[in-house]
C-alpha cells in the first residue's frame, strides 16, 4: 500500500531555501521510482525532479538544475527536496509521486500514486 504524505512547505523569502519531505506510511519505498512535480494557479502540473529505485539516477527540469536536489533517505522512508535559492516563479503546490518501477520518468502520466501536495510561496 502506498500513501504518500509530503511536509515541509511553506513561506520563504526570494533566495531562501525550503526542504520537502514524502513519506509512506505503508510499505517501503525503496521500490519505487519517485518524482516531485508541481502546479501553480493557472497553469499545468509540471515536472520537478525525480530519482530511480536505487537513488543512483535523478532528473530535474531545466528551471530548478543547480538549485534543487532530490534524494532519499532509506532509514526514514521518505524522499526529500532541498530547494535552494528558491525564486518568486517557484510558488506552487508541490506534489509527490511514486511509480512501481525503476526510471525516474519526467512523464507525470508514467506515476501511479499521488500525496495531496504541500504550498510552496516565495515572497519577494
Amino acid at each position: 500500500q502506498v500513501q504518500l504524505v509530503e511536509s515541509g512547505g511553506g513561506l520563504v523569502q526570494a533566495g531562501g531555501s525550503l526542504r520537502l519531505s514524502c513519506a509512506n506510511s505503508g510499505r517501503t519505498l525503496s521500490s519505487y521510482a519517485m518524482g516531485w512535480f508541481r502546479q501553480a494557479p493557472g497553469k499545468e502540473r509540471e515536472f520537478v525532479a525525480a530519482i530511480d529505485w536505487s537513488g543512483a539516477s535523478k532528473n530535474y527540469a531545466d528551471s530548478v538544475k543547480g538549485r534543487f536536489t532530490i534524494s532519499r533517505d532509506s532509514a526514514k522512508n521518505t524522499v526529500n527536496l532541498q530547494m535552494n535559492s528558491l525564486k518568486p516563479e517557484d510558488t506552487a503546490v508541490y506534489v509527490c509521486a511514486a511509480r512501481g518501477g525503476t526510471y525516474p520518468y519526467t512523464d507525470y502520466n508514467k506515476y501511479n500514486y499521488w500525496g495531496q501536495g504541500t504550498q510552496v510561496t516565495v515572497s519577494t
